[in-house]
């Protein structure tokens, strides 16, 4: 399981032109779920999201972890970071988990967000979706459980 985090001082996701998650402060991530994902994958994934420190301390170093900061998590599922790029001009897709895994890794990783963690929004699984952020640093981190 894949997690593109960036820090953010505001990102928000909409769907056909509604907002369906927004956050102030904190953390994008942009989750990828591959075929061999389960549960204990995606636990170790979010025990990393909220943890991971990407925060500033009073010395300006990255040192306080999402949880430190109680700042907010949206989450949102975008299957080609579980692409193959290394070959040709084309990704394969051959790695990313079929839709009805990946929608369940994708909802238990929400769920479980949402009972470790105070603020947690969403996007729609499977959703075009359009994402507005605006990166603090900017600081994006590729996160692999």
């Amino acid at each position: 399981m894949k997690g593109l985090i960036q820090r953010v001082s505001e990102a928000r996701v909409a769907v056909d032109g509604e907002v369906v998650g927004a956050i102030g402060r904190g953390l994008l991530v942009l989750v990828g779920v591959e075929r061999e994902d389960d549960t204990a994958r995606a636990d170790k994934l979010l025990h990393k999201l909220l943890r991971y420190r990407v925060f500033s301390d009073e010395q300006g170093r990255m040192n306080r972890s999402l949880a430190d900061v109680a700042g907010g998590l949206l989450l949102v599922s975008q299957f080609t970071l579980a692409a193959d790029t290394g070959g040709g001009l084309r990704p394969s897709f051959s790695r990313a988990a079929p839709p009805e895994q990946g929608r369940a890794l994708y909802d238990y990783l929400v769920d479980q967000a949402r009972r470790q963690h105070g603020e947690v929004a969403c996007g729609r699984f499977g959703a075009d979706m359009q994402v507005h952020l605006v990166n603090d640093g900017p600081v994006t981190f590729l996160l692999e459980s």
